[in-house]
């Protein structure tokens, strides 16, 4: 007979770990992403060769229209680009390890739509919302999507299964986005919030890149500390358990970093889906299931991905912008379709 002791043995050995690719990934993946970013920096509806772009960002010339569309357009564009996708990155693969759900990510599970139908709110009933404000507002809509899906997910028979869970997100989310367009149309602003529900980055200014920093700076790093946790939470609460695990304070400690940089994101860009499906995937595939190198490589490609995909959307009809959102899903809805099919057998 196995003993406990021996059947976690086995679980842990099971942890592929693939040191070499993932620092390849940090390393490559860091220089690409710095070389989309310049990209990033120098297209768009007015061309800007990279010398004009080096010179703006060494010998900054107020006097100059190029110099100014750098500096304070598409340099924070750019940087928040990067920050998003690794914010949503992050968070969809800590919901995924932390549930055990290849279907979780912040856009199916009712995260961002809960986000946007609190800022929906905030425009309508408090117009005069700042930033600040309105990344609170976001905060708290985001915690209450993803109460909802749980616990419309959590009362169907059987339990909750990764296709049930999410369903339910597909409806939660559907029901608040209905809310938020009643909200938008009965207090005339649509207008005002269309950016959200299409997700989008042209709105992008230093102003919120100061203020995700410091999110930034706390939701990344206790998303570094917590991944040895979901590491061993990945393997089963009972297995979890038997190494000592927290497992409730873990799963409490990584929600609230989902629900920091997830409504962190929303509050900048709006509802962009698919990259925290996405990409946790891509990178459990190719460095292992080691989540010391899942989240860290996560965040880079996130961020790679979104700033691929905005220098995209402004590409696709210049001189006008295709929503960002619509990009990622081109990515997004075969890859979610794909593993809905596959998962459907365990329903």
């Amino acid at each position: 007979m196995v003993t406990l002791e021996e059947d976690q043995t086995v679980e842990l050995k099971k942890i592929k770990k693939r040191p070499f690719v993932a620092t390849f990934i940090l390393v490559v993946g860091l220089f690409v992403l710095c070389l989309a970013i310049g990209a990033s920096i120098a297209l768009g509806a007015a061309d800007i060769d990279l010398q004009t772009v080096w010179q703006a960002l060494v010998h900054f010339n107020p006097e100059l229209t190029q110099h100014q569309i750098i500096q304070e357009l598409r340099m924070p564009r750019a940087l928040g680009a990067a920050l998003i996708g690794a914010f949503l990155a992050v968070s969809g693969a800590i919901m995924q390890g932390m549930t055990r759900n290849p279907l979780a990510s912040p856009s199916i599970m009712g995260v961002t739509d809960g986000a946007a139908f609190a800022i929906a709110i905030a425009f309508a009933f408090f117009p005069h919302t700042s930033s600040l404000q309105l990344m609170l507002w976001s905060f708290a809509g985001a915690g209450l999507g993803a109460s909802l899906v749980f616990g419309v997910g959590s009362m169907s028979r059987g339990g909750l299964t990764p296709v049930k869970l999410a369903l339910a997100g597909a409806a939660v989310g559907a029901f608040l986005s209905a809310i938020s367009s009643t909200i938008a149309i009965r207090f005339d602003v649509a207008q005002d919030i269309s950016f959200w529900f299409a997700g989008g980055l042209a709105g992008t200014r230093w102003v919120s890149i100061q203020i995700i920093v410091p999110v930034a700076i706390i939701g990344l790093t206790l998303a570094f500390i917590l991944a040895r946790s979901v590491t061993v939470l990945s393997l089963g609460d009972e297995v979890a358990k038997g190494l000592g695990q927290r497992t409730r304070l873990i799963k409490i400690l990584g929600t609230v970093v989902v629900l920091l940089l997830t409504g962190a994101a929303v509050s900048v860009a709006g509802s962009v889906g698919f990259v925290g499906l996405v990409i946790p995937h891509i990178t459990r595939f190719l460095v292992g299931v080691d989540y010391r190198w899942i989240i860290p490589c996560s965040a880079i490609l996130g961020g790679l991905l979104l700033v691929l995909a905005d220098i995209g959307a402004r590409m696709v009809n210049p001189p006008f912008e295709t929503p960002v959102g619509a990009i990622t899903a081109l990515v997004g809805v075969p890859f979610f379709l794909y593993l809905a099919r596959r998962e459907g057998r365990g329903l």
